[in-house]
């Protein structure tokens, strides 16, 4: 089988796996999502605990909802945050816990609150980020990760290291239920994006082969509907001189 298609066979497993078990929660059926799962929180309150998150300043969170907490604490804590608008398609949000109202975190945490209270981001505006928070479908011990097939947490990734954003050493972790974390190891391509640790709700761990993380964009892998589809990449071309 290729790489892909143990992916999409890990993907499917562990979907259905979710749902069998009584593990999947709103928003549901969790097919063909970041899947939200029972003990979120937990997974969450046990980040709150590790170094990497109580020295971040600012941190990258994606917008899937076994995030939302994560995304709440940032705000709660005074940390800027910067979210990926869906498909990247609208680019950054950075939501800036000193612009908002203390009682609408809450709110602010959700993709529609974060279009409410989030600022868009040129090229530009893009800040350092010290620490991203990253969904996942499913990761292995060794730090590879499968998300929902989209590809779109490597090209988020990829063009904050490209505007130097990010770089090999930002720490990347992502919160799952245990049942998502694999004993069998993934294969890797070269634009994945690899996670540093995985936090479930009854434990944290460092992976054993997180790196090399990707340089930046792989253009070549990209295809021109996608280049049409994310107007930022298409920015970010033309300034590389890649149009």
């Amino acid at each position: 089988m290729s790489a892909k298609e143990v992916k999409r066979a890990v993907r499917e497993r562990i979907w259905r796996l979710l749902e069998e078990r009584g593990l999947a929660r709103f928003p549901r059926p969790v097919r063909g999502r970041i899947p939200n799962f029972v003990g979120a929180e937990a997974a969450a309150r046990r980040l709150f605990g590790l170094e990497e998150w109580r020295r971040a300043r600012a941190v990258k969170v994606n917008p899937d909802s076994p995030q939302r907490l994560v995304r709440q604490r940032a705000l709660e804590e005074g940390k800027l945050l910067v979210v990926p608008t869906p498909r990247i398609r609208e680019g950054f949000l950075l939501l800036d816990p000193r612009l908002i109202p203390r009682s609408a975190y809450r709110w602010a945490s959700t993709i529609r609150g974060a279009f409410a209270y989030g600022r868009r981001l040129g090229l530009d505006d893009v800040p350092t980020v010290d620490l991203i928070v990253i969904g996942s479908v499913a990761v292995d011990r060794y730090g590879t990760r499968v998300g929902k097939g989209g590809g779109y947490a490597e090209l988020e990734y990829g063009v904050l290291r490209e505007l130097g954003a990010v770089g090999e050493d930002t720490p990347v972790v992502t919160t799952v239920h245990d049942v998502q974390v694999l004993r069998e190891r993934l294969p890797r391509e070269k634009h994945d994006l690899p996670v540093d640790l995985i936090v479930t709700p009854t434990r944290v761990t460092e992976t054993l082969e997180p790196r090399p993380k990707p340089r930046g964009i792989y253009w070549e892998l990209l295809s021109e509907e996608r280049l049409a589809e994310v107007p930022l990449l298409r920015e970010l071309a033309k300034r590389h001189g890649r149009a």
